[in-house]
């Protein structure tokens, strides 16, 4: 008997893609979208459609994306780390997953999670701190909802209170020797009064404990 999809269970992981081949298939807004994502984290992007839309000729006249106008060549996926089809031919994107899949790739094939082996989170950044949320391809709406309702949470001053305490940890490496004394010191700070008075905007009471603490 075929495996359910519901029955399986993806891992979690955040991939380093600076540099790695990525091909998407499509022309539309929807490719572009998933080729501005790819951009923003290094990766190099060819864009294969029979007709391209503004955005992604603009992109390619910037000279951050590859672009072929053209149809899609069969078994071209084998050729990248990772392949997103987006287009409107259901046997097409198919045909992708299924090149992709035979070569071992990773393959998106949009809103059909059934031709896919990996997914596309709903994310929420705060500079170098990222919270994903995804379903499975069961209900994108409800982690998009879920989404909304991090960002309310964690607001912007995450990022500079992430900033913050990467530079506290770096003279706390430098300064204490003891690795469980460095531990305790920044478990303590995270979860201080001081760390929440400065989410709200006030950091001098963050600031005054950190300079105790060392």
């Amino acid at each position: 008997m075929a495996e359910r999809r519901e029955d399986i269970r993806m891992y979690p992981v955040f991939m380093d893609l600076k540099g790695k081949p990525c091909l998407i298939v499509g022309g539309g807004r929807v490719a572009e979208r998933k080729a501005e994502k790819l951009l923003e984290t290094g990766a190099k992007v060819l864009i294969v459609a029979r007709e391209a839309s503004d955005g992604i000729k603009k992109l390619a006249e910037a000279d951050v994306i590859d672009l072929d106008v053209r149809e899609y060549e069969k078994g071209e996926a084998a050729g990248y780390f990772l392949v997103i089809a987006a287009t409107s031919d259901n046997g097409l994107n198919r045909r992708i997953s299924e090149d992709a899949r035979m070569a071992g790739r990773l393959v998106n094939v949009v809103d059909v999670p059934e031709l896919c082996n990996f997914y596309v989170p709903s994310v929420v950044r705060r500079g170098e701190m990222q919270i994903a949320i995804s379903t499975s391809g069961a209900a994108p709406a409800l982690a998009k909802k879920i989404r909304k309702k991090l960002e309310s949470d964690f607001n912007p001053n995450y990022e500079k209170l992430l900033n913050r305490l990467r530079e506290f940890r770096a003279l706390l490496i430098e300064c204490i020797q003891d690795e469980e004394e460095r531990k305790e010191i920044l478990t303590r700070v995270v979860n201080s009064s001081e760390l929440d008075v400065f989410l709200n905007g006030d950091e001098s009471p963050l600031e005054a404990l950190l300079r105790k603490c060392i």
